[in-house]
């Protein structure tokens, strides 16, 4: 705006709304799309994630049941900060090691070399002629891979115990009508397996909000980081000098972190009220006797 050309003359609501729309403050407010894109994009990942994990632990084949119970006991054992700094990184070192091999084999040069990790230029992920945001949109997608592998787990342990949850006597019913297997799971099993899942996949939803500010340890700018940014006291040096606002700041993202929990769980309790419809749960005779 022509009115925020110079800030040394503003005062009072001029020099707020100038303020408050500057370049980085829209990056800030954009931050808070990056956080919701995360979670939405998360979720449905560590969901399927989590389904995979749930019948590789269910399935006959020893191979699969080892590795069902190997990737959901090792995530759930390790603290999940270490997890979303070692995956970006062994992630992002596998497709450029890939890459080396494929796009540069006349070097012979290993790529480990001491501490360093060195491969040809045609291998770097991104390129290095690549615009800045195809580099913030790799680092991004790291972190989504890195996210879902953790709550995918969680979600395989909590999917695990709802398929089993599921009277034996309802499945045995359905074989005995002529079913297939196919068809029990469609019709029956994965039906009345949400009434046992949802409880605890709001809890790995409610986590998944609360992990969204370790984007920050990723190098990604997130809210966190803008709250830290903006907040932190400014000199007379600066275009808009104040003091130290953090607490301002951090108290937004706190308001903004209640009202996306406050939204979930309303959004929960009308999903548990929807697929309880009709089964023999609290909830089901809930919606019966509201007439739902």
């Amino acid at each position: 705006m022509e009115m925020c050309a110079d800030p040394s003359l503003l005062e009072g609501a001029d020099w707020l709304a100038c303020y408050l729309t500057t370049v980085k403050h829209q990056q800030f407010y954009f931050s808070f799309i990056t956080v919701l894109i995360l979670i939405f994009v998360t979720a449905p990942v560590a969901l399927a994630f989590g389904f995979l994990g749930a019948f590789a632990r269910r399935s006959a084949f020893p191979p699969f049941r080892l590795f069902g119970f190997a990737y959901t006991s090792m995530v759930r054992g390790v603290p999940d900060i270490v997890f979303f700094l070692f995956v970006p990184l062994a992630l992002d070192q596998m497709l450029e090691y890939a890459r080396h091999k494929v796009l540069c084999p006349e070097v012979t040069e290993p790529v480990y070399r001491g501490n360093e990790f060195i491969v040809c230029q045609a291998a770097k992920l991104p390129l290095n002629s690549a615009a800045q945001w195809v580099h913030e949109a790799y680092g991004f997608a790291l972190a989504i891979v890195a996210f879902a592998i953790v709550f995918g787990a969680f979600a395989a342990n909590t999917l695990d115990g709802a398929l089993s949850a599921v009277p034996r006597a309802q499945l045995e019913t359905a074989r005995a009508y002529g079913m297939t297997e196919r068809q029990l799971f469609r019709r029956i099993h994965l039906p009345q397996m949400w009434v046992y899942a949802l409880p605890g996949l709001s809890n790995i939803w409610m986590i998944l909000v609360k992990a969204t500010p370790l984007l920050f340890l990723l190098g990604i700018e997130d809210v966190v980081y803008w709250a830290r940014e903006l907040g932190g006291t400014k000199t007379r040096f600066s275009d808009y000098p104040h003091d130290d606002w953090r607490l301002w700041y951090f108290l937004a993202l706190l308001i903004f972190y209640l009202m996306l929990t406050w939204v979930s769980e309303r959004g929960f309790r009308f999903l548990t009220t929807r697929v309880s419809r009709g089964h023999a749960t609290a909830g089901g005779h809930a919606a019966l006797e509201a007439g739902q």
